[in-house]
């Protein structure tokens, strides 16, 4: 109720730059612009023990009743079952490509005995099963944007060789990577190798909030860190050297970021705090690909000794390893100076909040800053000389899973309309938008009580049907009119109907906030 009544009071204060056209920007996006939709495979496919697939340190975290209410991906949407249903939900949004994960241990179940040779065959069901995904995506026209990598480490990997914290993972994570490239390259054209490192490195190993629970802050998260950076940047290298020439397709990484916004911004000790969550977010793994091959600065000067250390022929490696920068962005927060303690996340020596005017939603981290996603387009493209960049995840969170749901549709219309603002009027150099997601799924350790989808799925039904909700047909009709045409073109009509919409949707929202302020 409290998110709800946030959402009301900040829609009607904001009315003027929901629907006016001093603040809400009328144009389209690039002709070769690419709009699609994003899932994950733990998330969404279920069948965590069938067709010869082994457990995965996501399945071992979720069996240990580490989730709320013990909720877990063992059937999730039942993607694995039910996946042509799937993609004609994706043909109904019309977009132009499709991103999902690879489950490692659906391909290769043994990565130990595939890498020393005693079986160097792949587990024929998971191809089957992701080779029958591809397929029936380009059959109607529809791209595969493959993740190699979102967080689903198989677990012997975990037990044999210390997961992230060993040195080995590295060549067993590429031979992976190249059993990939090799079986499905000849029509995914698009790769990311991993899905955000920061989220794995510390919430996995710092704060053991996430698989596989490591509570070790001081050391284990850049140690993590680390071996990530260079496993990215050898897969990179194994297709840039085997595959690219016939093969034709293109690898980056993906990395989440909040833009870190001071909280005084006249205050110089603020903007430098800001500054430096910026580098600790997302130029810990951005820094070393996409700048010089190493860490950012200040990271090496607030960590010293406990930051891992790149060889020269390793920064050589690192430095250019990416075609295209992934960025997930959901939301904003606001950063002051703090004292300094020891580890991660006290290394960055940041105190965060959230103004407490920012609407809510179903998460207690994510709030509606529409500027803020700007603000981030515009510090990548002066950080890292305006790379070529996709935005591979943004949506929010209800609780209820309703179907009825104009939060979400006034967050993607603020948010992608900040982000035509980023390309047109300050020249960020971005190609694609992801929205996130497909459908209600497993939202890991929070569950069936977080919900992102574009389409309901209910979890009480063993059939696990989905709904498309009305955000659905919202995001359909920003990538049918390629963003919002303005006022006067040939698609005027359905623009301004968008404002009479947005109009009416605020004073329903109204009108039941009055209803509920006198029951």
């Amino acid at each position: 109720m409290e998110i709800f009544l946030g959402f009301v009071l900040l829609s009607f204060n904001g009315y003027h730059s929901v629907i006016g056209t001093d603040d809400f920007y009328h144009d389209t996006f690039p002709n070769d612009f690419l709009w699609g939709v994003a899932t994950s495979s733990y998330q969404i496919e279920g069948a965590w023990n069938e067709g010869g697939k082994s457990e995965h340190i996501w399945d071992r975290f979720s069996h240990d009743n580490n989730n709320w209410h013990n909720d877990t991906g063992d059937i999730a949407c039942d993607s694995y079952h039910k996946y042509m249903e799937d993609i004609q939900l994706i043909r109904s949004l019309g977009v132009d490509f499709y991103r999902f994960s690879i489950a490692w241990t659906r391909i290769i179940p043994d990565p130990i005995a595939y890498r020393t040779g005693r079986n160097k065959s792949l587990n024929q069901p998971g191809v089957n099963y992701y080779n029958n995904v591809i397929n029936e995506l380009i059959k109607y026209n529809i791209k595969p944007l493959v993740t190699l990598y979102h967080w689903d480490l198989p677990q012997s990997l975990q037990e044999k060789i210390g997961g992230w914290n060993g040195s080995d993972i590295v060549d067993y994570y590429n031979d992976y990577a190249d059993a990939a490239f090799k079986t499905f390259g000849d029509r995914v054209k698009h790769w990311i190798t991993f899905n955000e490192p920061w989220v794995i490195c510390w919430m996995g190993h710092g704060s053991a909030e996430y698989a596989p629970g490591i509570k070790e802050p001081s050391v284990t998260p850049y140690r993590c860190g680390h071996h990530i950076i260079k496993s990215h940047a050898k897969a990179y290298d194994t297709y840039k050297h085997r595959y690219k020439t016939t093969q034709k397709g293109i690898v980056g990484i993906t990395m989440n970021s909040d833009t870190m916004h001071p909280k005084n911004e006249i205050n110089q000790e603020h903007i430098d705090a800001a500054e430096r969550g910026q580098q600790f977010m997302l130029g810990w793994f951005a820094h070393p690909i996409y700048k010089d091959g190493d860490y950012p600065k200040v990271m090496k000067d607030n960590i010293g000794d406990r930051l891992p250390k790149f060889t020269p022929q390793e920064i050589a490696l690192n430095n250019g390893s990416f075609d295209f920068f992934g960025l997930n962005h959901y939301t904003t927060v606001l950063v002051e100076p703090a004292k300094k303690e020891f580890g991660f996340p006290g290394d960055l020596r940041l105190q965060l909040s959230r103004d407490p005017s920012w609407t809510g939603s179903g998460s207690y981290w994510l709030k509606v800053v529409p500027w803020g996603f700007r603000d981030m387009l515009n510090w990548i493209k002066k950080e890292y000389n305006n790379p070529k960049v996709i935005i591979t995840e943004n949506g929010i969170t209800d609780n209820n899973g309703t179907t009825n749901d104009p939060h979400r549709i006034y967050y993607y219309r603020q948010y992608i309309n900040q982000l035509l603002k980023a390309i047109k009027q300050d020249g960020c150099n971005v190609f694609g938008y992801t929205a996130w997601c497909l459908l209600d799924t497993f939202e890991w350790n929070r569950g069936f009580h977080e919900k992102f989808g574009l389409h309901s799925t209910d979890f009480s039904d063993p059939a696990r049907p989905r709904t498309p909700k009305r955000s659905a047909a919202a995001y359909t009709e920003i990538v049918n009119q390629n963003g919002f045409p303005p006022v006067g073109t040939s698609t005027t009509a359905s623009s301004s109907s968008s404002d009479v919409q947005n109009l009416i949707m605020l004073i329903l929202l109204c009108v039941s906030f009055f209803c509920i302020l006198n029951e």
